[in-house]
Order: C-alpha cells, then structure tokens, then sequence
C-alpha cells in the first residue's frame, strides 16, 4: 500500500476511535447525572429512621389533624378521675391513650392494671378482676387479689369491654357505683379507689340497642368518650410511624434501612384494615426481605396491589 493511502486509512481509523472514545465519554457522563439524579431523588422521597424524641405527643406517633383532637382531649380529661371510654376499631392504640391518661396525669406514680376482656372466660375473668378467696374453686389453694385490690389508688385499663358478659357486666356496675369489690368466695367487701379506663372496637350504644350490653353500665362508663381515628383517616401520619418502627427495627438489627418512594406510595394508597399494628408488620417485613432500601417489590402482595 501506497505511504498516502497508509496514512489516510491510520487517520481515519483514529477519528473512528476518537469517536467511539468521545461518544463514551458523553454515555459515562450521561449515566453518572442520571445516578446523581437517582440519588437525590432517593435523598427527597425515601423515609429513614426517626431522630429519637420526635413522635408526637405523649409517646403516641401522629401528628395529623385528627390525633391533634385526640390530643386535646386526652389533655383536658386527665386530670380528672373520672371513667373514660375509647372507642376505635382493633390496631388503632387504644391502650396507648390509657397508658397516657394515667402516665401523664396525677395517678403517675400509681399502680396501672390492664386486662383484655375478650381473651379470658368469664368464670375465670371474675377472679382475675375481683381476686378469690382460698378454696373458692378447684385449685384455689390461697387468697389472691384481683386486679381492682392491685390498682387500687391508680388505674386500670379494661380492653375490649363490649364483649363482657352480662354477669360481669353487672358485677363491674357494682364496683363502678359504691368502690368495692368482692372476692370470688368471699363474705367481705374491699374498698377501692380506681379509676377506670375501658376500649371498645365495637359501637357499645349500638350494643345498647340491641340488648348486649347493659344501659346503666355504658352511661357509667361514658363520662368522657375518646375517639381514636382508623389509619385511612390520618394517612399523613403513615411517614412518621414507618420512620418510627424503623428507629425499632435498627436497634434489633444494627443496619441503615430506608423506604423508596415507590414503597412509600403503596403504603398511602392501602386501605389498612388492620390499622397501626398492620401497619407495623408490614414494616418489619420489608426489613426482613430488603437488603438496605424497602421496595414496593418488599412489600406484601395485599399492599402492592392497592
């Protein structure tokens, strides 16, 4: 080959690869704004840990309009002794605001007693609430007391009330009216000062109505009503409590896991039927699935397909 041609042929090969070594270049800088871009973007929309001390008011996450009323209600009763009744479906927090009520009110440095109605037989819920004498039944081998005896001078926290018995339920009147219970097999009275916090998921005037649950006990109980709102009511709260169990979840596996805002998306979009306590679940799964980041890919199929 001529030295001319030669040097054509070397020349163009070279603009050739100068091309091809540009046009790299132009790619790398393209994929590193869009990684750049990514980031930021990440940096914007995803939810990480919550800084310790920002929750809400009274240890209870939320800062949504309607937990702002709940707030404000909870403050104006507490200090008082009156009965309080909260009403809200299963998942929401009820026992949160009882434990507020007496944590932050002038009970605080008293005994606080919680007992789930709905989870013990009546037979045995008797003995639980009011004590028993030694003998009073078949393994009764000593006197115990009941949890009214324990919480005396503080509170207690009766869950799920609406699915006590009517036996109880006039029993419970009993101690609500003159302050004293009597001990399963016991001939005495014992005088109590108790204030009494009960929950309910279901609607106890509706109860009323239809028969199963007694009037007089459901005025004594509704003094004061505290309504606590399901989680499709106050979904701006849903960053802040994912923040939060996330802060739990990094103090029991030492890792920095955030939600993208894909996940964070699917998450508003769900109805959550089983409230704050699904809510919950939901997170501790996308940490168990994820390696750093929560995808919507993380998340359960009940909430992806919202």
């Amino acid at each position: 080959m001529p030295l001319s041609e030669a040097l054509r042929s070397a020349g163009a090969q070279g603009r050739d690869s100068v091309a091809a070594l540009a046009k790299l270049v132009r790619e790398a800088f393209v994929a590193a704004d869009a990684l750049d871009a990514l980031r930021a973007e990440m940096r914007r929309a995803d939810v990480k840990a919550l800084p310790a001390g920002v929750t809400g008011k009274y240890d209870i996450v939320g800062v949504s309009a309607p937990m702002a009323k709940v707030y404000d209600l909870v403050e104006k009763v507490m200090p008082s002794s009156y009965p309080v009744l909260i009403q809200g479906e299963s998942g929401t927090g009820k026992e949160l605001i009882a434990r507020a009520l007496h944590k932050y009110g002038p009970r605080k440095d008293k005994p606080f007693v919680s007992e789930n109605c709905a989870a013990i037989p009546e037979t045995l819920l008797e003995s639980e609430l009011f004590g028993h004498k030694r003998g009073a039944f078949t393994g009764a081998d000593k006197d115990r007391k009941g949890h009214f005896e324990t919480a005396n001078t503080g509170t207690i926290f009766l869950d799920e009330i609406g699915d006590m018995s009517p036996g109880m339920q006039t029993k419970l009147l009993r101690v609500l009216q003159d302050g004293e219970v009597r001990p399963v097999g016991g001939d005495r009275v014992i005088h109590v000062d108790v204030r009494v916090i009960a929950a309910s998921n279901k609607d106890l005037r509706e109860l009323v109505g239809k028969r199963m649950f007694r009037e007089d006990l459901y005025f004594r109980l509704n003094v004061i009503t505290i309504y606590l709102p399901p989680l499709r009511e106050r979904k701006e709260d849903i960053p802040l409590l994912v923040a939060y169990f996330l802060q739990k979840a990094l103090v029991e596996t030492k890792r920095e896991i955030a939600f993208t805002a894909a996940s964070m998306k699917a998450l508003q979009k769900h109805r959550w039927p089983g409230n704050v306590r699904e809510l919950e679940n939901e997170v501790r799964r996308g940490v168990a699935l994820c390696d750093d980041v929560v995808d919507a890919i993380d998340l359960s199929p009940e909430v992806r397909g919202a």
